[in-house]
């Protein structure tokens, strides 16, 4: 069994002496763990960092074999990163969201291609938390949990959207909401990709995004908790306000 594809790194661990297994995710063969030989070497490590474009190549006996991987670099984001503290911050949030929420070797071209463009604006602190919130409602979309946000879900009406439910994921206007307002979660302009998306509409978004990862996605894998860099990344970014 063999397959070439592009991938972004997800993950490493030491696997014995000298060889590490990594987890990457890729356009057609989703999420997938192999074994890199010399991957712990003092030559290798340095290339094999989590958010690194990778040349891949995955050799296996038979297709449900782990395999090994012969990773080649193609662009390193671990200057961006590594340069700045909200950037990491950022970075560990996506590897370990999908680790968490994406079935293995499923692909999710969309989403990939998505990643890699949120990945390559590392470092763009005013252009990465607009499109990382963007990047957390594709994951929701792919994960089966998509926010429907055009109109709402009570009388169908396109007008003074401001909430969600928290059931549905589905739009609420004002009126609609009534009394149950304040079980509602928010629907700022920013979340249906209108206005100047100010930070405290992307702060105030993310409430909402992280309802559905937090309730939802992460009770249906089986109550697993949130990994906390996501919590990490969107502490960091509100106390910026």
């Amino acid at each position: 069994m063999e397959w070439r594809d592009q991938g972004v790194l997800l993950s490493v661990r030491r696997h014995g002496e000298a060889s590490a297994i990594i987890e990457v995710f890729t356009p057609a063969h989703g999420r997938h763990a192999g074994v890199v030989r010399g991957g712990a070497s003092r030559k290798t490590a340095p290339v094999l960092q989590p958010g690194a474009q990778l040349d891949l190549t995955w050799q296996a006996r038979l297709e449900d074999h782990i395999g090994s991987f012969h990773a080649e670099p193609v662009r390193s984001r671990a200057a961006a990163a590594m340069g700045d503290r909200m950037a990491l911050a950022g970075l560990n949030a996506v590897t370990s969201l999908l680790s968490f929420s994406l079935p293995e070797r499923e692909p999710h071209p969309a989403l990939y291609q998505q990643t890699e463009q949120l990945l390559d604006l590392l470092g763009q602190g005013d252009l990465w938390p607009l499109a990382y919130l963007r990047w957390e409602v594709r994951l929701l979309l792919e994960t089966g949990y998509a926010l429907e946000l055009d109109r709402c879900a009570v009388t169908g009406q396109r007008q003074d959207l401001c909430y969600v439910s928290p059931k549905s994921g589905r739009a609420v206007s004002r009126d609609a909401a009534g009394e149950w307002a304040d079980r509602m979660l928010p629907l700022p302009d920013v979340l249906r990709g209108e206005g100047d998306a100010p930070d405290a509409e992307i702060v105030e978004a993310f409430r909402t995004t992280g309802y559905f990862l937090e309730q939802h996605l992460a009770r249906d894998l089986g109550g697993k908790p949130l990994p906390e860099a996501r919590a990490r990344y969107v502490g960091a970014f509100s106390r910026r306000l």
